[in-house]
């Protein structure tokens, strides 16, 4: 057991500051919900609408951008340090690229969203939001390709501090124009986009001057010199992060899908969706940091060529996700109605949101032992693979289902109830496929690793 608690020390104190970062970015978007959702139940389902699109493109987009951290981690277990400082320079400009194009995307979102069967009330919110935050995104994917780059180091805790900061930030911006404080004009749910922006772009700016002056990363020299695009480079990453991206695509649009399935069905139902969603994800930080800590733990094992060390931190990484999701589901279940009631006061919204809370629980064990398996999975830079495999489970198993049962059901339709009980269904298939692929992969690299060494001696 030693071994395993060895890995686990490793894992969480990668994970600690990675959890703290991915909650701050949660709290950025809880801190909007709730700002909003106090404004209007209109400002917040606008809100909620204008951030599944957004969320969903942007992870496309920037889960390309993650496949620095496998690449970093890999070459930093390997002790190539001034290749690390070459390939960063080489993946901005691929990262620079593709967010001037999702910023271009969101601030012409309007032809799409104006063709949806959603209230204009609401699609005029979500419009002005994703304008207004367009500009932020292109900041944020930057941002991603430095935190990628530092975490794939086992860099974590200055990556934190930024994001925690950036987080407190943000509150008083969505105040002052949310509710038009201190001589800000009052624009509700597009109050959030325009706050969103200005952090973007002060956390991008804080971690280009960190990395620059810190001595940690000197021996990487990440800006000693200018490098043009690399083709090589850009096929890498390429290669490696359109399945991550599409992956993360495929799982999002799931979550999306279902808010616009549900959005016919009026602002109320839409509105406690979104609380519920919210939550859930809010949880699922702690399995998110796990498994992104071993997307660079394993990274740099396979880096040093330890491939059996590496299959003792990816059983860890299981282990640790699951212990995680289980105290989730508890706290979940326990404090429900209470954490329902710091998203809304409006009665309708807070009454249906607390229903599905249980529904939230439930999701916390399969989303974490899956997050745990794709973590690992990623730092073998194996992801075509689990691309394949979520698009199975998500949009083969849970869509589908879920639209069934919320609009015809078993015996009457469900509601919303419906496609939580779809998406449960479609995380629970994927967790299992994900453990069987991890396991192979597993088993492959070990066997290769005593294969050559015949060859070594």
């Amino acid at each position: 057991m030693k071994k395993y608690f060895f890995e686990f020390k490793k894992l969480i104190k990668i994970g600690i500051p990675i959890f703290g970062s991915q909650l701050s970015y949660a709290l950025m978007g809880t801190t909007d919900t709730i700002i909003a959702g106090r404004a209007s139940a209109n400002d917040l389902a606008g809100l909620a609408v204008g951030t599944a699109f957004s969320n969903t493109i942007w992870f496309f987009f920037t889960g390309i951008i993650f496949a620095v951290t496998p690449i970093v981690a890999q070459l930093y277990g390997a002790r190539r340090f001034i290749e690390i400082g070459q390939k960063l320079r080489e993946i901005l400009w691929v990262a620079a690229g593709l967010g001037l194009l999702m910023a271009f995307i969101f601030f012409n979102m309007d032809l799409i969203i104006n063709l949806l069967p959603i209230k204009s009330s609401i699609t005029s919110i979500t419009i002005d939001y994703l304008k207004a935050v367009s500009i932020g995104w292109f900041f944020v994917t930057i941002f991603t390709c430095l935190r990628c780059y530092s975490e794939g180091m086992t860099y974590t805790k200055p990556v934190f501090y930024i994001a925690f900061a950036g987080m407190l930030l943000n509150i008083p911006l969505d105040l002052i124009f949310v509710y038009g404080w201190l001589g800000a004009p009052k624009l509700g749910g597009v109050g959030c986009g325009i706050a969103t922006s200005i952090v973007s772009f002060i956390m991008m700016i804080s971690i280009i001057i960190y990395i620059n002056f810190s001595k940690k990363y000197k021996k990487t020299e990440p800006f000693s010199k200018f490098s043009l695009p690399s083709v090589d480079t850009s096929k890498e990453v390429f290669k490696l992060g359109l399945p991550i991206g599409l992956g993360i695509f495929i799982e999002l649009s799931m979550f999306s899908g279902a808010a616009i399935i549900l959005s016919v069905l009026g602002e109320v139902v839409v509105a406690s969706h979104s609380v519920a969603i919210n939550i859930a994800s809010l949880f699922f930080m702690v399995p998110l940091a796990i498994g992104l800590a071993s997307s660079t733990r394993v990274g740099n094992l396979i880096g040093e060529n330890n491939p059996i060390q590496a299959k003792i931190a990816a059983t860890s990484t299981i282990i640790l996700c699951m212990v995680g999701a289980f105290i989730n589901s508890i706290i979940i279940i326990s404090f429900g109605s209470l954490i329902v009631s710091l998203y809304t006061t409006e009665l309708p919204v807070l009454e249906l949101a607390a229903s599905l809370i249980l529904f939230a629980a439930i999701f916390q064990l399969p989303d974490g032992i899956q997050m745990g398996a794709l973590g690992s999975l990623r730092g073998y830079k194996d992801t075509f693979i689990p691309m394949i495999l979520l698009l199975i489970s998500y949009w083969i198993f849970a869509m589908p289902i879920g639209y069934y049962l919320t609009n015809v059901g078993l015996s009457s339709p469900m509601g919303a109830k419906g496609m939580w009980y779809g998406m449960i269904i479609g995380l629970t298939i994927f967790s299992f496929l994900s453990i069987m692929r991890l396991r192979w992969i597993m088993k492959s690299k070990i066997k290769r690793y005593f294969n050559q060494a015949p060859q070594k001696l």
